[in-house]
């Protein structure tokens, strides 16, 4: 399917309000007809990725640092659960220290990238995540 014919779902895992709203803007001002949704934390992604009422998201993009379940922890349950594992998940966050990283790779993230400091650097690391998964990379389908 082409992928400008179709709908694009995106699971924002995020806690910061202001992060959350700068990468919403960023997404959205690709053109691509995509639905965003938000969850502060990752027992709230759980919870949302398990509700079938909800769309399957194409693409996780996950802060480590959260309240309740941190990022860690939740990229750990992703790729152990059956059902949510080939959703690709990009690593989304302000610590680009070593064993983040490679904690991150170890639990199977798909991408790390660490959050640039200034407003330009920010949307233009946002949008080629975006143009990556979107226009790049082949998504495995449904389990």
């Amino acid at each position: 399917m082409n992928s400008l014919s179709r709908t694009y779902d995106v699971l924002l895992v995020e806690d910061d309000p202001a992060d959350a709203l700068l990468i919403e803007e960023a997404l959205r001002e690709h053109g691509m007809a995509r639905s965003i949704s938000q969850a502060e934390d990752g027992l709230a992604a759980l919870d949302y990725l398990r509700d079938p009422a909800n769309a399957r998201p194409d693409l996780i993009v996950l802060d480590l640092n959260m309240p309740r379940m941190k990022g860690r922890e939740l990229l750990e349950v992703l790729k152990d659960d059956q059902r949510l594992l080939t959703i690709p998940v990009v690593v989304l966050t302000t610590s680009g220290a070593p064993d983040d990283v490679r904690a991150a790779y170890d639990r199977h993230a798909n991408a790390y990238v660490v959050k640039p400091l200034h407003l330009d650097e920010f949307t233009r690391a946002v949008r080629s995540i975006d143009a990556f998964f979107l226009e790049t990379a082949v998504q495995a389908p449904p389990s």
